[in-house]
């Protein structure tokens, strides 16, 4: 039977796949190579990813639940996701 699904549910799902997609890809390309240096640097560059996928795909729901939460949740939502990006950056 189809069931209705939300366009914020979608776009969150889509970028989820999206990043397991990539992920998948780059332990291929880190077996490919088979060379610590350049297994780092292409793991680098995927770290730069998630946190984008995070920000986006929160970004996402909270446009999806806008109308059903106040304005000071959403700050406080969006404050939490600036502490973990700001807890898991390098320093």
């Amino acid at each position: 039977m189809f069931h209705y699904l939300e366009k914020a549910i979608m776009g969150m799902a889509f970028l989820r796949f999206l990043s397991g997609s990539l992920e998948i890809f780059v332990a291929f390309l880190i077996l490919k190579y088979n060379d610590v240096e350049k297994a780092l640097v292409v793991n680098s560059s995927l770290a730069l990813i998630g946190p984008i996928v995070l920000v986006i795909t929160t970004t996402i729901g909270l446009f999806g639940i806008a109308e059903n939460v106040s304005f000071k949740k959403l700050i406080w939502i969006f404050g939490g996701v600036a502490c973990i990006l700001y807890g898991v950056k390098s320093s």
